[in-house]
């Protein structure tokens, strides 16, 4: 039986830079909030608007970053199938194709930001802190999206230390920058607040984006000339990418309908979901580490035809993600008081955020098998019954109890309440799939 598993060094070996490269960016955006949280100006005004910012770039770049997932699965089933050659010309289109999206996003966004964030329930100066915020970050979607597509070659080719080394410059080059833009340096830089994390950010997005390059170009059998001709793939590439488009709107209309109850709530409430949601997603790329490494792995399982590796695959990799949850349950746990003070230090934010953190590492194990299991149907292609699910998860489970909740004036409880059904809903309805169709196979 061991000699049908794909052994654990091999696992990690993907899992393990993928971890430390899906942790980078969120870590970019806890930099931010702990920073910006902490300056002597309106600094819960300042918070709240970073992370309700966060929420819509994340929601913007996960929909679009979604050719990264399909390009990632392409790549690994020709690999594993030896027929790498008939996605050469793939490859460049793709990434040209992210690039003139990313700037239709830009260009329809950045002039609109005033009307966008007036959605999420903002007014007054965390408006005003919001539109000048995100009118620079947005300068970034080129830079991020392009950075997303070029790591799904890579990871596609089996590789995830070239983009773990992009993600950790990028994310070390943002920390700097950000102590020195955010609060200045006395006879050399102003201090910029805000517009500085902004600043930050999308210097350290330019690094990621120069650095992938370069690996792009040294270590894999790609360039970026084009065909006239479109690739036979493309088709595939591109229904695979409006799935994961739908599917991520659907779990972007979540965290969008969750940080507009919470606005509505008032400042402190949006501070501390701010802070909440930001550690969520923190989490959630730290155990997407070994998502990354199903996805690789599944893919070239398929495309080899070996669905009985393919399934003790599945079997270790959620054992190895739910230990990672429950570590990082224990440690927030040792430190449960002294996390929030990383972030602001206003007594009423702190109590907020005191009062659910539980909830939120509470739900990590039962995240940990979702994602998991998301992984790995990306990488078999299954594109369209991930849509399924979280169009349910959103529409069925989400909405109904944060609605529900609301009514009975829960407030956050009543957020991370209707998170923990959602996660409930997506875990449980791919287990069931993929045993029903990959274990019998």
């Amino acid at each position: 039986m061991e000699k049908t598993k794909i052994s654990f060094k091999e696992i990690n070996q993907l899992a393990v830079p993928a971890i430390i490269a899906g942790i980078a960016e969120p870590l970019i955006s806890l930099t931010d909030i702990a920073i910006i949280g902490n300056v002597d100006k309106n600094p819960v005004e300042a918070l709240a608007a970073a992370g309700i910012v966060g929420s819509f770039l994340s929601a913007i770049i996960w929909i679009v970053a979604q050719t990264k997932t399909a390009i990632s699965a392409i790549v690994s089933q020709h690999l594993g199938a030896n027929r790498l050659h008939a996605v050469k010309t793939l490859v460049p289109q793709a990434l040209v194709f992210n690039f003139l999206l990313s700037l239709a996003i830009y260009f329809s966004t950045a002039l609109l930001a005033k009307e966008i964030f007036s959605l999420y329930n903002a007014e007054g100066l965390i408006l005003q802190y919001t539109e000048d915020y995100y009118t620079i970050r947005a300068i970034g979607y080129p830079l991020t999206l392009v950075t997303f597509a070029v790591f799904g070659v890579f990871r596609g080719l089996q590789n995830t230390l070239w983009a773990m080394k992009c993600s950790l410059t990028g994310a070390l080059v943002n920390i700097v920058l950000d102590y020195a833009l955010v609060y200045g340096i006395d006879g050399l830089l102003p201090a910029m607040h805000l517009k500085g994390a902004g600043y930050a950010s999308v210097m350290a997005q330019l690094v990621m984006l120069i650095m992938a390059l370069y690996f792009y170009f040294k270590k894999t059998p790609f360039n970026l000339r084009l065909r006239l001709k479109v690739n036979p793939q493309m088709k595939k590439l591109l229904l695979m990418s409006a799935n994961l488009f739908v599917r991520t709107a659907a779990l972007n209309f979540a965290i969008y309908l969750a940080n507009a109850y919470a606005t509505d709530y008032g400042k402190n409430y949006i501070a501390a979901q701010s802070i909440l949601m930001n550690i969520w997603l923190f989490f959630s790329f730290f155990i997407d580490g070994y998502a990354n490494a199903g996805n690789a792995l599944s893919g070239r399982l398929l495309g080899a035809k070996d669905y009985k590796r393919l399934w003790f695959l599945s079997i270790d990799i959620c054992k190895y993600a739910i230990i990672i949850s429950f570590v990082l349950m224990l440690a927030c746990g040792l430190f449960y008081n002294q996390i929030g003070l990383l972030f602001n230090k206003e007594v009423a934010v702190l109590s907020l955020f005191s009062s659910v953190f539980w909830m939120v590492l509470l739900m990590q194990p039962v995240n940990a098998i979702a994602f998991m299991f998301d992984g790995i149907f990306k990488g078999l292609g299954e594109a369209s019954y991930l849509r399924n699910v979280l169009l349910a998860a959103t529409f069925l489970g989400f909405t109904p109890t944060l609605l529900v909740l609301d009514y009975l004036d829960w407030k956050l409880y009543a957020i991370w309440t209707a998170f923990f059904v959602w996660m409930l809903v997506r875990s449980s309805a791919l287990v069931i799939k993929f045993r029903r169709k990959y274990v019998n196979a």
